[in-house]
């Protein structure tokens, strides 16, 4: 099972970034946590970073024919604005888990609104790292109980 993690703009910047929101790990910890959970419930979990828009929505072309079984995504800022994001993700058939470190809901009013959650199976956040691990999980389950 391959799964993959698309982390957005700004988040390159974990462990550094306004600690009392995003905890105090860095993307590598974070990518390390969930390529270790990913071996114990045998998936194989990639990990893409990046602060260009472009670059983000050719991953997920990529995602379309690579052999990719599931897709989490913290897309960061281009959560609450970017439809180019939303519209590729759209193109996929896989499921995909909206993660967020922090709890978007009971932060700024602008950052209440996902214009990726119409189109994900779900939306994990407010759960610092668990969040992605818990994205983790959920994926996986979704895959194998499709092929099961």
């Amino acid at each position: 099972m391959n799964i993959l993690v698309l982390h957005g703009i700004n988040l390159n910047m974990f462990g550094k970034r306004d600690p009392a929101q995003y905890g105090t790990a860095t993307l590598a910890e974070i990518d390390q946590q969930l390529q270790t959970l990913g071996a114990d419930l045998d998936a194989d979990v990639a990990c893409f970073q990046s602060n260009c828009e472009g670059a983000m929505v050719e991953r997920i072309h990529q995602a379309h024919t690579d052999g990719t079984d599931a897709l989490l995504i913290n897309a960061g800022a281009w959560t609450h604005y970017s439809y180019g994001i939303r519209d590729a993700l759209a193109i996929l058939t896989i499921p995909i888990i909206e993660v967020h470190m922090s709890n978007i809901h009971a932060r700024e009013a602008f950052r209440h609104e996902s214009v990726l959650a119409p189109i994900v199976r779900g939306q994990i956040c407010g759960f610092g790292v668990d969040s992605y691990l818990l994205g983790l999980r959920a994926a996986i389950t979704l895959v194998d109980s499709a092929s099961g």
